[in-house]
């Protein structure tokens, strides 16, 4: 048995509407208008090979143009010299340098912050210096105090027990005057 396909076909406006029915099942195709590509004008091209006509020896503007031919863009600095070489070329239309211009004001300007202001790592804590300043006066040659000003002196953190040991050494040491 063959089975039989239904076709009709509407146009409305811009769009074209298929109806097709086949063995029971309704397919809707809708087409839509192919969009008319605008042919845009490529004013950093046409500015770069005005400028190779005019300075054909010139290896800024033939860099400039074959980094744009293989990037397809140039960078914010390049147009901006790009524009001065070309301000200088007097058969080049000022429509074509206003057009330059404006793309580089429109494009963004990007800063380098400043770095910051560095602080030091480790802050040495003056009271604790004082501290072993002082039990060193009295004991000059405890090894455990010696041991603890070196750390200290090497910008390392005393731990909690290392600060509890020279305040009982200190304690221990005013107790005996």
């Amino acid at each position: 048995m063959r089975s039989k396909a239904i076709f009709f076909m509407f146009s409305f406006g811009f769009y074209v509407v298929w109806k097709v029915c086949f063995q029971g099942t309704v397919f809707i195709f809708v087409q839509m208008p192919p969009q008319e590509k605008r042919q845009e004008v490529d004013i950093v091209n046409t500015v770069l090979e005005d400028c190779i006509i005019a300075f054909p020896v010139s290896s800024f503007v033939i860099s400039l143009y074959q980094q744009y031919q293989k990037r397809g863009f140039l960078t914010k600095k390049q147009l901006a010299g790009l524009y001065d070489k070309a301000s200088t070329i007097k058969d080049l239309s000022p429509g074509k340098l206003a057009t330059l211009d404006a793309l580089i004001k429109k494009m963004p300007t990007r800063f380098k912050s400043e770095l910051p202001k560095s602080n030091p790592l480790y802050q040495k804590d003056e009271s604790i210096g004082e501290l072993i300043h002082f039990i060193l006066e009295k004991l000059p040659q405890h090894k455990g105090v010696l041991f603890l000003k070196a750390k200290y002196d090497n910008n390392e953190t005393l731990s909690a027990a290392d600060l509890s040991d020279l305040k009982r050494i200190k304690e221990v040491l005013e107790r005996k005057k």
